[in-house]
């Protein structure tokens, strides 16, 4: 896998001052994405054992709510696999800490569904470290800038741990970011 960038100090991709690391490769090539030069899967650096550890590095401050997962898509097969084990190491090092994925991938459909376009061996476990899901495509003609947390009306803001438990999607409400 490689990555485009890591921001360190980010308060725009989820609650709180975070760390985001924005992945490389994406199939979907939505019209209008901000980050279009991340949908080639070589583009940027290596995604290394060194770079895991700058993001724990990073990560340890009190001050710092969690990680956040961009793209590219992180819920690409390829980066599903090769995320898995940051997501372990995050949440067994700051189990306080909330993860944050941003996915073009519809969660019900693509990524739970047996028959999902993105479903891997490891959707599952990826999943179970993930506390909040912005799924959906970006679409271009429902961008709203007032929106927290998401590019396009269609895209929804989702409790994964309250999701799984209750086996139908839990969206987060704006009052829960208070």
């Amino acid at each position: 896998m490689h990555y485009a960038t890591i921001k360190v100090n980010d308060i725009a991709n989820g609650t709180g001052v975070r760390v985001s690391l924005f992945v490389s490769g994406c199939t979907h090539r939505c019209k209008g994405c901000f980050n279009a030069e991340a949908w080639d899967f070589s583009y940027g650096q290596p995604f290394t054992s060194q770079t895991e550890a700058f993001i724990l590095q990073a990560l340890a401050p009190d001050y710092v709510a969690g990680l956040s997962l961009l793209g590219g898509e992180p819920m690409e097969p390829a980066n599903q696999r090769a995320l898995l084990p940051l997501l372990r190491q995050v949440k067994a090092q700051f189990p306080e800490k909330t993860v944050w994925c941003y996915t073009g991938y519809w969660l019900d459909s693509d990524l739970l569904a047996s028959d999902g376009r993105a479903r891997t061996e490891a959707t599952d476990a990826f999943l179970s470290h993930i506390d909040v899901l912005v799924d959906g495509p970006f679409e271009e003609n429902k961008k709203d800038i007032r929106l927290r947390f998401r590019g396009s009306s269609n895209q929804r803001i989702i409790d994964v741990p309250a999701t799984l438990a209750a086996g139908k999607i839990v969206q987060k409400e704006w009052g829960d970011f208070a």
